[in-house]
């Protein structure tokens, strides 16, 4: 495994700890408002914390799963709830969405907007909202949700299935896709620590296990001990196990700790630690917690403002399933 010196860490330590003044001070060229539903609907945050933590004292998993909703939306046409819309070839029946839950979560909240605020708060926001939410619920860090974004109206499959990471790509591959949507190196290590809890499926991992790169044997960059009990845990590629099987239902660095260690579950996750680009990166954020929370908070806020759309193709949906009618 790739170990690295003290001075390599103290170096990318006071690298990471001048991005987060850096990055933290996009806070401030932001193109959506904070303030945007401040008359108009001045309950909403009131209203989606209430219901994200209803959901999730009733089901802990909903957390990570409204986190990963919000990925999935964003990096497909921008945040523009299109992840939320339910017909035939919709990105919500790609093959890179069947695992994605939290569906419920929104349309609950959706329904509570719409009695106090009507035809006000669209689908995209109160998403950008829960994810935060649940972030927090989790004992992750908050941050301000500037507002503003508009539903889109085109859904396709095919553009999940050609955009969204499936934990196999190569760093390269990564780094491309995140500039592409304006997001840079520091993004991408930083937001694949959402990692620390959640689960995947063991069919994600499995060739990882029992056929890697072809070889018919087990990936050698796996600790051997982690090896053992996924290689028990993941018999059936149905199962699920934990992103990180060390503190799974807590936010914390533990996920960066795990990839030193050779416990990254995802190979996208492992290669973070063996990339030279990255690798300085984890070995900074595994020890600085508050580092790394404030730096997921400044990702997050980038991430939300992703728009690949024009506003004025947008609307404000009644229902976070289907478009609105012509007559709306």
């Amino acid at each position: 495994m790739k170990s690295f010196s003290s001075s390599i860490t103290f170096v990318s330590l006071t690298a990471a700890l001048f991005l987060v003044a850096t990055v933290s001070s996009q806070f401030d060229d932001i193109d959506l408002p904070f303030d945007y539903y401040s008359l108009s609907c001045p309950q909403l945050e009131s209203i989606v914390q209430k219901k994200v933590e209803e959901w999730i004292k009733k089901d802990y998993s909903l957390a990570p799963a409204l986190m990963r909703l919000h990925f999935h939306d964003c990096f497909v046409r921008g945040c523009d709830a299109s992840i939320m819309l339910d017909h035939e070839g919709s990105e919500k029946s790609a093959k890179a969405s069947k695992t994605l839950r939290g569906f419920e979560v929104i349309d609950d909240i959706k329904r509570e907007l719409e009695k106090e605020c009507p035809k006000t708060v669209s689908c995209a926001d109160i998403l950008t909202a829960a994810a935060r939410d649940a972030t927090i619920a989790v004992g992750g860090p908050f941050w301000m949700v500037p507002y503003g974004r508009k539903d889109g109206i085109v859904s396709m499959a095919k553009e999940a299935d050609q955009l969204i990471p499936m934990g196999h790509e190569l760093v390269t591959d990564l780094l491309e896709f995140f500039q592409s949507k304006g997001l840079n190196v520091l993004d991408l290590v930083v937001l694949s620590g959402a990692h620390t809890i959640g689960r995947t499926t063991c069919e994600s991992l499995q060739y990882r296990l029992y056929n890697y790169n072809g070889t018919k044997k087990s990936d050698s960059g796996l600790d051997h001990h982690y090896l053992n009990y996924l290689e028990r845990k993941c018999r059936w590629a149905s199962e699920y196990v934990d992103l990180d099987a060390v503190t799974p239902k807590k936010f914390d660095v533990q996920y960066y700790k795990n990839l030193q260690k050779g416990m990254g579950i995802l190979l996208t996750d492992q290669l973070l630690y063996t990339d030279p680009r990255t690798a300085p990166i984890v070995t900074a954020l595994a020890t600085q917690p508050h580092v790394f929370e404030n730096l997921f908070a400044a990702s997050m806020v980038k991430m939300g403002n992703i728009q690949d759309y024009l506003s004025i193709n947008g609307e404000v949906r009644l229902n976070c399933e289907r478009v609105n009618s012509p007559n709306y």
